[in-house]
């Protein structure tokens, strides 16, 4: 092979990796600015969780699908892994209804955690500080839609630039 066909070869497949990482970031959504180490991770700290939780969520149903198709109806193991589904189904919808309550507050994201064998909740907003009267507006919403008192409620701030 002659060196120009081989200078030709190598620019092509450079394109071709220049043109991938180009997709990978335009398909994944992921924005690249320069905000230095700590910004760059609170920047897609909500939506890393968010796919974070969604992969061991599916992971979750999928041991109990296994669960449920490889026990008869009326088994012990089969009642439990129902159960166990129902329960997480209902944690994922609290869990939207609360984001979407804290998000109606003015915050440009939120992400709340429900302690599946606890009353535990963590609250994460999009902000850069926590006020009392924003700590207070966010217990109010807590005590109204789950009867949970403040003592299990931690808010966390973590900035993230929309």
């Amino acid at each position: 092979m002659s060196n120009t066909k081989k200078i030709v070869l190598m620019s092509t497949l450079v394109l071709l990796l220049a043109v991938t990482a180009v997709f990978n970031f335009v398909l994944a959504g992921t924005r690249t600015t320069d905000v230095g180490a700590e910004g760059a991770q609170s920047v897609n700290f909500f939506t890393s969780h968010r796919a974070e939780r969604s992969s061991t969520r599916s992971e979750e149903f999928v041991q109990l699908d296994g669960i449920i198709s490889a026990y008869a109806p009326d088994t012990q193991e089969y009642a439990d892994a129902v159960a166990e589904k129902q329960k997480m189904v209902a944690v994922m919808e609290e869990e939207l209804v609360l984001e979407t309550m804290i998000r109606s507050l003015g915050f440009t994201d939120a992400i709340v955690i429900i302690g599946s064998d606890s009353d535990n909740v963590n609250i994460f907003i999009n902000s850069s500080e926590l006020t009392a009267e924003t700590a207070l507006k966010i217990y109010s919403i807590f005590e109204d839609e789950k009867e949970i008192r403040e003592g299990n409620i931690a808010i966390m701030p973590i900035y993230a630039e929309s």
